[in-house]
């Protein structure tokens, strides 16, 4: 009897840890398509001391590397978050993000463009979240633009990770011009959200802030709000770096709305030819993401959308 129980506790133990394992493997075996430009490597990065400012949760938020590193931490009393102290015209956004090990459900980490300090009832956002794991599944990126206050619609589509996100810094990295928004991974364009004349309503448009947060989405964030945060595990620090902010800055003290170009490079991602549209071998690694990676678009949502939203027809 005790041999067999010792037979059961250790299969147990073994399970458990190809559960835990699997949380982190399950989708490792997938390798990017190669040659796909980095335009991390492009745009110059800045200081986070000098460039961002704190939103919420000072306490929780420790500058370090001289101001090139951001820890950003969640316990019971409070998540915390930075906000750049310059307002954008479209440009192009990149975070190189490590986030926190171990469980994690309910957790957000978020990098995002949004307005909603100047126009409460009719903001813009562009958002890429990372949302925490339970012990079966993987941390989950969701991909939302918003515009004209219309939260209510969501423009959600999720992805899992090709590796393990809590290991090392991965870059998350948004364009975003009068052609389109582009969400990429390391590098690689994972969704193309274009601007049409058709539905310009949704597209968008006025002078944003870029966000970097980490905060308690218990309501909704891992399995619909199925599991919460569990502070047993907390603090929660996720590590933000190589921040890199190049566009159009908004010029919020001219009398006729003006922007000027912030960090120049060889490359222009406002107006910058090579930005009107993807490559083809960015359009190649982006067919790629979305076949073996995403496992939802609002687009195929009938049980949202009596009547598929305009812009995925």
């Amino acid at each position: 009897m005790a041999v067999l129980q010792e037979i059961v506790v250790l299969g147990l133990l073994v399970l458990c840890m190809a559960v835990s394992v699997s949380a982190h493997s399950r989708h490792s075996h997938y390798t990017p398509p190669p040659n796909v430009i980095r335009l991390t490597d492009v745009f110059s990065r800045v200081s986070i001391g000098r460039e961002y400012s704190t939103f919420f949760g000072g306490s929780n938020t420790k500058l370090l590397n001289n101001g090139s590193v951001a820890n950003l931490a969640l316990d019971k009393s409070s998540g915390s978050g930075l906000a750049s102290r310059n307002k954008y015209y479209y440009g192009f956004f990149s975070a190189a993000i490590k986030l926190p090990s171990g469980l994690s459900p309910g957790v957000v980490v978020a990098f995002y463009l949004s307005n909603a300090d100047n126009y409460p009832h009719s903001h813009d956002e562009i958002d890429i979240e990372l949302l925490g794991h339970d012990q079966r599944n993987d941390w989950v990126l969701q991909t939302n633009v918003y515009a004209n206050g219309s939260t209510g619609t969501g423009r959600e589509e999720k992805f899992y990770l090709w590796f393990d996100p809590t290991e090392q810094h991965h870059h998350y990295s948004i364009i975003w011009n009068s052609h389109h928004v582009v969400f990429l991974v390391d590098n690689i364009p994972v969704r193309e959200f274009a601007h049409s004349g058709s539905y310009p309503s949704v597209y968008p448009s006025k002078p944003m802030s870029l966000y970097a947060t980490i905060w308690d989405g218990s309501q909704w964030a891992t399995h619909g709000g199925k599991y919460p945060v569990n502070y047993k595990y907390a603090p929660f620090v996720v590590s933000f770096a190589e921040m890199e902010m190049t566009g159009c800055v908004f010029n919020q003290t001219a009398i006729v709305t003006s922007c000027s170009m912030a960090n120049p490079s060889s490359l222009d991602p406002v107006d910058g030819p090579e930005f009107v549209r993807l490559s083809k071998e960015q359009i190649e690694a982006m067919d790629w993401a979305r076949r073996k990676l995403m496992f939802y678009s609002y687009c195929n949502d009938r049980s949202r959308f009596k009547v598929m939203p305009s812009e995925c027809k």
